[in-house]
């Protein structure tokens, strides 16, 4: 016990010499210090910076607080106490912080306080990318606008005292030109360059074009001067994400950007359909907005208002000549339709008076003499016509707009001419859904006409005679008026599922194992389990004769020293277990799903032994080949799906069977890793029926127990042969993407990658 106590006081001495503090003769800046008036705002939120600054040590009063870090500011200040207290061992009423301080010291471990140095001296020579680092949370700094000085708070019941301790060594050397980069907690932004509603809406209005809600920082350098940061993530292709930081120097700069934003929201959310502006990444690690592929910037705002401005001009003035061809169109359609009509109807009454006279014998006579000779209805039509063409002329004619060319065009004004276009080319969708049913319609009557008049012709042949108009009017069953065909809405074009990885996976990998386990041999599945090693890229070589010896070799050797450092079995073990090197009552889990498979093993599978000659493996890898190229045949995929492959090569090598990616985001982050600035990402559209196979749980364990979940839960590859499939090219884009060497590393070299996008669609399947 006594040796206990010797080796804390030891301990804690030593601690105190490394600080540089003299219990015994405190300095008197600490014992003068008073505390701090201050006042916490509740409209802060702790936990969400907005202000970084280097703050000269010198200027932080240091307070130590009987509480948590997590408690409330108020209740952190309340409590709180100047370092004098803490240090001070001879007052009765101070004995139990002074013991406080005495633990702490006793806790804190010196390494601890020299890597908050390390990170100081770095954030000392530049500011991360991210402005925030990863001790951050750790200082307790606050700002009190009453004293108009800085100030630190310790919760004595944390656990982690470093910065505290960093602070207190650093003060105690007294080097007056010493500064710390650290967030101000409880404070707003100063409003210097924009007002508070205008952070608020930059957040809102990023948001709306990054997908991403942002970080916005007020950050000042060690002269004083403040620039805003704005760090996040922006979508740049599909769902795949990039980090981006804005740096605005000066209050032009941020009230520039400001309204740049503030345009382009208004436009994307008052006309949806018109404006859209994407993201991208230049090569500053900022964005940039481009609308058509072109970036746009605030001094262009001007122009590019008056440009679109008389562009929707030029699109309702062409609109409306069409509008007004589509409406003649569309009365010509009436005036037929109106005439089959009355052709119609005259026709239908002909065949009701027949079939209502056949009744009786004076009906049949008094229909004989009366329709024995062709009635002319023209006048009826015409006087149809006159009546139609009456309507029209009632109609008011369109007004003429005024389109005399402005030098400058408002927001507003742009606004209201495309909420005219919109409304002109809903008019012409209106039009043309119109026509369209009359022209069916037209269709429809001109059957009905055709069928009325065979019948009435019918009747006709028999009236030769009244004799033989007696006879046929007679019969028990007469020929029916055939109905003409329904009337059809427009048909629109069928609009087909996307699939949407987040959503449809599950679904997408239960339905390819169910088909899989069905459709595929145990010796099929073990031949696919070996291309999720790293055999792959000789398996290639094995299919296309392209194989040397010595790789065979090579690889052979690599196989067994991985199997002597993974498995450690000898040939008693192998021989007696036949390989199996699991027991079946041993519950794993997938997905939270319980199961009592065994995990495929390669070196079983490609029969690997210490006898093993290099013409045995070859013979190996043929039969996998061969398997793997049966499997393939045998399986198609359910649904339509996008796939994804990222390499260093401009040209996909369209030979090999190629381990594709459902999840875009997982294969760009393996591309990211790799040296290469340029990457070519591929992206294939499968049609359902294409041959696949994918990478679902029954590909990585065996089933003997039948007690393996359903799903694609540990994988989301897809292998395809595409030497099998006709390529087409459907598009070509690039984007750019930043990337942390090392994304732990707040100062890490960042790298700002290009990527190349050729997307391809299957024009047909080839048999092979």
């Amino acid at each position: 016990m006594q040796k206990n106590h010797i080796d804390n006081k030891e301990n804690i001495q030593e601690k105190l010499k490394y600080l540089g503090l003299n219990l015994n003769d405190i300095p008197e800046e600490f014992k003068q210090a008073k505390k701090i008036e201050f006042r916490s705002s509740k409209l802060h939120d702790e936990k969400q910076y907005k202000q970084y600054r280097y703050i000269p040590i010198k200027d932080i009063q240091i307070l130590l607080s009987p509480t948590n870090r997590l408690d409330e500011i108020e209740e952190k200040y309340k409590k709180s106490r100047t370092l004098a207290d803490y240090l001070d061992s001879e007052n009765e009423e101070n004995i139990l912080r002074y013991t406080t301080f005495l633990n702490m010291l006793k806790k804190i471990k010196i390494e601890e306080i020299e890597k908050i140095q390390e990170e100081q001296d770095k954030l000392n020579k530049k500011i991360p990318f991210r402005v925030k680092f990863e001790g951050n949370y750790l200082w307790q700094i606050y700002y009190s606008d009453i004293s108009d000085k800085y100030f630190m708070i310790v919760p004595t019941e944390d656990t982690d005292y470093s910065t505290f301790f960093f602070l207190l060594k650093e003060k105690l050397k007294n080097n007056n030109m010493d500064k710390i980069f650290v967030p101000i907690r409880n404070i707003s932004y100063t409003n210097n360059y924009l007002k508070k509603s205008n952070f608020e809406d930059i957040e809102n209005y990023l948001w709306l074009f990054t997908k991403d809600w942002p970080f916005i920082y007020e950050v000042f350098d060690k002269k004083d001067n403040l620039s805003i940061r704005i760090v996040g993530e922006t979508e740049v292709y599909g769902k795949i994400k990039s980090k981006y930081r804005i740096k605005l120097d000066n209050k032009e700069e941020a009230q520039k950007f400001y309204k740049l934003l503030k345009a382009m929201f208004i436009l994307q959310t008052e006309l949806p359909h018109y404006f859209e502006f994407r993201t991208d990444i230049n090569k500053k690690g900022s964005i940039d907005f481009l609308y058509k592929d072109k970036n746009l910037v605030y001094e262009d705002i001007p122009q590019f208002i008056k440009e679109e401005y008389k562009e929707a001009l030029e699109k309702i003035a062409e609109i409306e000549i069409v509008v007004e061809q589509n409406k003649n169109k569309l009365q010509n359609l009436k005036n037929e339709v109106a005439l089959q009509e009355i052709e119609y109807i005259e026709k239908e009454k002909q065949i009701s008076t027949f079939l209502e006279c056949k009744k009786s014998f004076f009906g049949k006579v008094k229909y004989y003499f009366k329709y024995s000779k062709k009635n002319n209805k023209k006048s009826k039509k015409e006087e149809k016509i006159q009546e139609i063409n009456l309507e029209k002329e009632k109609k008011d004619t369109k007004k003429i707009k005024n389109n005399t060319e402005k030098s400058n065009y408002s927001l507003e004004e742009l606004i209201e001419i495309y909420k005219e276009l919109e409304i002109v080319e809903n008019e012409l969708k209106n039009l043309v859904m119109d026509i369209n049913a009359l022209k069916l319609k037209k269709k429809n009557m001109q059957r009905k006409i055709e069928n009325a008049t065979n019948f009435i012709n019918e009747i006709d042949n028999h009236k030769k005679s009244i004799f033989e108009f007696w006879k046929y009017s007679n019969k028990d069953e007469m020929a029916s008026l055939p109905e003409g065909e329904e009337e059809e809405v427009n048909i629109i074009k069928k609009i087909t599922k996307v699939f949407d990885y987040d959503e449809d996976l599950e679904k997408f990998g239960k339905n390819m194992d169910t088909i899989q386990r069905k459709t595929l041999s145990e010796e099929e599945m073990d031949s696919i389990y070996i291309t999720t090693t790293s055999l792959l890229e000789l398996l290639n070589k094995v299919k296309n004769n392209e194989v040397l010896p010595k790789e065979i070799e090579t690889s052979l050797k690599e196989l067994r020293k991985e199997e002597n450092l993974e498995k450690e079995l000898n040939n008693d073990e192998f021989d007696i277990f036949g390989g199996i090197i699991q027991d079946s009552t041993k519950i794993s889990e997938i997905n939270n799903q319980k199961h009592r498979e065994t995990p495929k093993d390669k070196f079983n599978i490609l029969d690997i032994s210490k006898s093993t000659k290099p013409i045995g493996y070859k013979m190996s890898l043929e039969k996998v080949v061969n398997n793997i190229k049966s499997a393939l045949s045998k399986v198609v995929i359910s649904e339509d799906l996008p796939v994804y492959i990222a390499t260093n090569d401009e040209k996909l090598n369209k030979k090999n069977i190629n381990l594709f990616e459902i999840n875009p985001e997982k294969e760009i982050k393996k591309a990211l890793k790799r040296d290469k600035n340029k990457i070519y990402f591929y992206k294939i559209n499968l049609k359902k029926g294409i041959n696949s196979i994918s990478y679902t749980n029954s590909i990585f364990y065996d089933n003997q127990n039948k007690t393996l979940p359903l799903g694609q839960d540990l994988s989301t590859n897809i292998l395809i042969d595409i030497s099998r499939l006709k390529l087409k090219l459907k598009k070509k884009t690039t984007f750019k993407i930043l990337n942390y060497e090392n994304e732990k590393d707040d100062f890490s070299k960042i790298t700002l990658k290009l990527v190349y996008v050729l997307e391809y669609d299957i024009d047909e399947e080839e048999n092979c």
